[in-house]
């Protein structure tokens, strides 16, 4: 049987595979999490859970994080990201039936105010968490 051609992806640059290895380690917390608490909680439980096991994993995590939007040179608001990991991953936590567009465009938002790339969407309201990993483009940071 032929073999299928190889597809070409370009190769990924320094921040996109740092981005990746926490996302990864991100992900399997999340997973932790789940298999121990298992669906039903509110999301504040799952949270603070997640906090747990991200330290423990030994990933620098901002809980509760408060970051500000800006228009033309003035704030004009502030936003609370659920966490954020290593200063570069947002992390955002919900415990619903189905994840919804408005909660991804709820982390698309959440990455355009401070300019980060990667954000990590958890549902942790079904029997195996759900998750969504949103990247903004890395060609709009620079």
């Amino acid at each position: 049987m032929p073999s299928l051609p190889a597809v070409d992806k370009p190769p990924m640059n320094a921040d996109e595979r740092r981005l990746d290895a926490i996302t990864k380690q991100v992900i399997g917390c999340a997973y932790a999490v789940s298999n121990v608490l298992g669906a039903g909680f509110v999301e504040k439980v799952y949270e603070r859970a997640m906090v747990v096991e991200l330290r423990t994993a030994g990933l620098p995590v901002a809980q509760q994080h408060s970051m500000t939007v800006s228009y033309k040179g003035s704030i004009v608001g502030e936003y609370i990201a659920d966490m954020v990991v290593a200063d570069e991953v947002i992390v955002e936590i919900k415990a619903v039936k189905a994840l919804d567009d408005i909660h991804v465009a709820q982390c698309m938002n959440y990455l355009k105010a401070p300019g980060l790339h990667v954000a990590l969407l958890l549902n942790f309201g079904k029997p195996r968490v759900e998750l969504r990993r949103i990247v903004q483009d890395f060609e709009q940071g620079k």
